[in-house]
């Protein structure tokens, strides 16, 4: 048995709302791991985090995990408004499933996050609070969106701070992976990228995951927080934004013409997993949700 097929036998998946994307991701965000996601502003990110935490609570014959959320938000304010909006599709699509007066967003517990320090002082109290909600709807979803904007001010770049920040992603990280296995959860962390300036590949120069360099918005970036970072999560997912010229006819009076417009053309990257190929998906962001285009 090779370790991929391994971890696909032996780890739930919560479903992302969008059978496409699921198909993808082998049926979604698996649990017992940490899963990243790694984009620049506007590409996404929290939409999908949003989108999460409300799937989670579908019943698990239906890709959910029968269970509420923690999310940690540090970058303000938080998009209450969306998640509403995304609650009211998500509500009249699964109204099968949730009582009458029920309101799937009483199932989100979303906390705000400083630092970094705040950070590992919440996730000290997370125990009690997931052990807790066992006799209810019990907590298997959890949301950190984003890590890097907890580090991008508070350390300078010295030895001494350089070392203090990757001890911090180690006792992060290793509280996560505790979590995910002692109460069998998700956790999924958005991450920011950075413009890579110079004439090598990856960061440094050192290839990381499937992809040669990440490109978005005609630019070529890479994840915020560097290789100590990427060394403490499972999988990460890369998401491209960028600007396509399509080339429309029109008729018009007297006779066919041209019109040239601009649309977004998002993309979804397997960047490294140890269960999924080198893979990707076009989607776009909607109304009602984030969802997966077939070309």
């Amino acid at each position: 048995m090779t370790p991929q097929s391994l971890l696909q036998l032996t780890s739930q998946k919560c479903t992302t709302g969008c059978p496409i994307l699921d198909r993808l991701l082998y049926g979604g965000i698996p649990c017992d791991s940490i899963t990243e996601i790694v984009a620049e502003s506007g590409s996404g990110k929290t939409q999908i985090c949003l989108q999460l935490s409300l799937h989670a609570q579908l019943p698990v014959s239906h890709g959910g995990l029968a269970a509420s959320s923690l999310y940690l938000h540090t970058e303000f304010p938080f998009p209450f408004r969306r998640l509403h909006q995304l609650c009211l599709s998500f509500r009249s699509s699964n109204a099968h499933h949730f009582p009458v007066n029920d309101n799937p967003c009483d199932r989100i517990f979303v906390q705000s996050v400083h630092t970094a320090d705040h950070l590992l002082e919440i996730m000290s109290k997370t125990d009690p609070f997931i052990e807790n909600s066992k006799n209810q709807v019990p907590v298997r979803l959890i949301v950190i969106d984003s890590i890097a904007a907890l580090f991008r001010s508070d350390f300078d770049n010295t030895p001494v701070e350089l070392k203090r920040r990757s001890s911090l992603f180690f006792k992060i990280s290793s509280k996560l992976k505790a979590l995910a296995k002692r109460f069998n959860l998700a956790v999924l962390v958005t991450n920011q990228v950075v413009d890579l300036v110079g004439p090598n590949e990856g960061i440094n120069g050192l290839r990381i995951g499937n992809l040669v360099c990440l490109h978005t918005s005609g630019r070529r970036v890479c994840p915020a927080l560097g290789l100590a970072w990427a060394n403490c999560v499972n999988s990460r997912l890369f998401l491209s934004r960028n600007e396509e010229v399509i080339r429309e006819e029109n008729e018009k009076s007297n006779g066919q013409s041209c019109d040239f417009v601009k649309k977004k053309m998002r993309k979804l990257y397997v960047v490294f997993a140890p269960h999924l190929p080198e893979s990707s998906c076009e989607f776009e962001i909607t109304r009602e949700g984030l969802f997966g285009v077939e070309r």
